[in-house]
């Protein structure tokens, strides 16, 4: 038979067990939070990255562009025509392509990130602002292939 001592302290031993138990599952809870909490924040950062890599796309064709007409005036008198042509058209046409990309890649990053709290911008605008831009690039290519560079003889 159990003594009343044994009795207590059996029922202390089942109070601590119950309370440990529902500590471990208050745990529980808070851990399955934190942890979509950090996939969710996770997904923001992707976004934010993603407009990142966007902008340094625009940006890196932006250069290009700009390298293109620049060599166009800075080489002339210094290197053959076809050639400030050939390096203004490459740097161009590069450009072109980095605009290209840059929304290729902003539209179809892969693997589609799980749901964010931030809103996107929306594809419309990456497809109309790179769209100008391929075209300002025409424009400068045009120029660079039409236009009197002043080179040096052949």
């Amino acid at each position: 038979m159990i003594g009343s001592g044994s009795k207590v302290s059996l029922q202390r031993s089942g109070e601590k067990l119950a309370d440990s138990a529902e500590k471990i599952k208050r745990s529980t809870y808070r851990a399955e939070d934190s942890a979509e909490r950090t996939t969710q924040l996770a997904a923001d950062r992707t976004v934010f990255a993603a407009e990142r890599t966007y902008a340094a796309w625009v940006r890196t064709g932006l250069m290009a562009m700009a390298s293109g007409i620049g060599a166009k005036a800075l080489l002339a008198g210094v290197l053959p025509e076809w050639l400030i042509v050939a390096t203004g058209s490459l740097l161009v046409l590069f450009s072109a392509f980095c605009f290209g990309a840059a929304v290729w890649r902003h539209l179809y990053p892969g693997v589609p990130p799980p749901r964010t709290d931030v809103a996107r911008i929306p594809a419309w605008i990456f497809i109309a602002l790179n769209g100008f831009l391929a075209l300002v690039a025409v424009a400068a290519l045009l120029g660079i292939w039409f236009g009197r560079t002043g080179g040096a003889p052949h």
